[in-house]
């Protein structure tokens, strides 16, 4: 195997020691490089050398270098390591030739998407390549001419073929990112099993919301949301962003965005942790589920046999059962409402937050009194 500096760099996860990788950033400015050197030598490098702005040095296998009509190309293969990311293994391409402009153009080749909404870090029309992934193609590209003795303006386009059908397997198309994949990256390499990719995608989508003019953010966890939210009220996909587990990182992100209002909608199962202020819902940090109900159905008058059932309870359906069987569904929504709406205001005071929590079959539990008023106007 090619030694590329990377292999002594690793993640622990859940016990698990798993290899970090590199990103279709450092991918394309490898490509650019390599492809600068083969036009200016006519030789393109077995290897080349990339520093990444997380400090560390990759040596890349250079593949697939021609030269045609005065333009050079050379490719680099994407290696994820054992992130699970959809452009492992793909081939990102850089062609290089000579141009009457100054300094060093760069732009978007087949798989590479275009942008055509506006929020996005490229104006509507360039090729998406996200700033970090520019200015490190851009010193590549330099670096390798200066070795070469070479003045001349360069022109830099990267391709990445495969990105055409993996488009449609990202964020992309709800982005308005169109033709293909996007040139990411922010440190060059990729930690596996990543948390902050997820939180940037979705940060990134609640600003093109507001800047594509919505007034209140539509914020559910996932699909189940986004139904409900269509079947009841008729709000269409594109209007919603899913946030997954990271419900107050959203918030954040919203405040960041501009946004004052947020209709925040979700299956009881999730929501009933934010009543403990607990804004991660992922199972692995503490599944209080059946805690947090019990309590609720406590305040309302459940007895210890009560209490018990719903601690034996795998589901939040089972525990709604119990509680409708024991005249407690209503007191105990009502007290899960309260405490939501507590735990919001005290964390994110500088948003007016609309909660509607359903169930299983798109039943509608409860709706706080903000969530009230915007559905009896328009959401």
């Amino acid at each position: 195997m090619h030694e590329t500096g990377i292999e002594s760099h690793f993640a622990l996860i859940d016990g698990k020691k798993l290899r970090f990788g590199y990103t279709t950033g450092t991918c394309a400015a490898a490509a650019a490089k390599a492809a600068t050197l083969l036009l200016l030598t006519g030789t393109a490098p077995e290897t080349v050398t990339i520093d990444t702005p997380k400090g560390i040095t990759l040596d890349l296998a250079v593949l697939e270098p021609t030269v045609s009509n005065g333009t050079a190309t050379c490719a680099i293969q994407k290696d994820s390591g054992d992130d699970p990311d959809v452009t492992n293994g793909v081939l990102v391409y850089a062609a290089v030739s000579t141009s009457n402009q100054p300094g060093v153009s760069i732009d978007g080749g087949v798989g590479v998407g275009r942008v055509t909404k506006p929020g996005l870090k490229q104006a509507i029309g360039e090729a998406a390549i996200n700033p970090v992934p520019r200015e490190m193609i851009r010193r590549a590209v330099e670096e390798a001419a200066l070795g070469c003795n070479c003045v001349k303006g360069l022109s830099v386009v990267i391709s990445i073929p495969a990105g055409v059908a993996l488009a449609q397997k990202t964020f992309n198309p709800r982005l308005g990112i169109e033709g293909g994949i996007s040139i990411l990256g922010t440190s060059g390499i990729v930690e596996p099993m990543s948390e902050d990719a997820l939180k940037d995608s979705i940060a990134l989508e609640i600003r093109q919301r507001k800047a594509l003019g919505d007034t209140r953010l539509v914020l559910t966890p996932g699909n189940y949301g986004a139904d409900f939210l269509k079947e009841r009220y008729g709000i269409p996909d594109d209007r919603i962003v899913k946030c997954s587990n990271y419900v107050g990182d959203a918030l954040k992100a919203a405040i960041d965005a501009g946004f004052s209002e947020v209709l925040l909608v979700g299956h009881i199962g999730k929501f009933v942790k934010l009543s403990g202020g607990i804004f991660n819902t992922h199972s692995r940090l503490g599944d209080h589920r059946a805690e947090l109900m019990a309590e609720a159905a406590k305040a309302a008058g459940a007895g210890e046999a009560t209490q018990r059932a719903m601690f034996d309870c795998v589901t939040t359906d089972e525990m709604l059962r119990i509680l409708g069987e024991n005249g407690l569904l209503s007191g105990t929504m009502d007290t899960l409402k309260t405490r939501i709406d507590a735990a919001l205001a005290e964390r994110f005071p500088k948003l007016q937050i609309g909660v509607i929590v359903f169930t299983t079959g798109n039943t509608e539990l409860f709706r706080n009194e903000t969530a009230q008023t915007w559905t009896e106007e328009e959401l």
